[in-house]
């Protein structure tokens, strides 16, 4: 379902990705609509899919994610989505994309220690049409925020 979004929508939506716990009537004021108009409107967006959900900000390092990487992953021919979706469901794993270039995905993930790490390189390495992994530590995050402006 394509949807096509005006100025009021952008600006709800923005509200909800300051704080996804204000309530109708709060983000009627603060964009200058009516409560009606939010609750129509939010409840569209998230018909079209373009409000998948609602969630906290977390910060993994203070409950002790303090490794994250990113890893790329070589699949046998004709394998990539059935890789891909095993791989999505592993603990840690916060993203899995297919890409172009010399490796045909990227997965980025959060362990609490080098164990929970390896095993998880072991598993991938164990997994039918995995061929190589390639698995690149951040030693320093300059930014990890996927909101992007509206």
């Amino acid at each position: 379902m394509d949807l096509e979004i005006d100025d009021v929508d952008r600006r709800i939506i923005k509200e909800y990705l300051e704080d996804a716990r204000r309530s109708y009537r709060e983000v009627a004021k603060r964009v200058g609509v009516a409560v009606g108009t939010v609750l129509s409107r939010v409840k569209k967006l998230e018909a079209a899919k373009i409000i998948k959900g609602y969630s906290a900000i977390i910060d993994y390092s203070k409950l002790g994610y303090d490794i994250t990487v990113v890893t790329e992953i070589v699949v046998s021919k004709g394998k990539l989505v059935e890789v891909e979706k095993s791989v999505a469901e592993m603990p840690g794993v916060c993203a899995v994309y297919d890409v172009t270039g010399e490796t045909d995905a990227i997965v980025i993930a959060k362990f609490k220690n080098r164990e929970s790490l390896s095993n998880f390189t072991k598993s991938l390495l164990k997994m039918p049409y995995v061929e190589r992994t390639n698995t690149h530590v951040v030693l320093t995050t300059a930014k990890e925020d996927f909101n992007l402006p509206i």
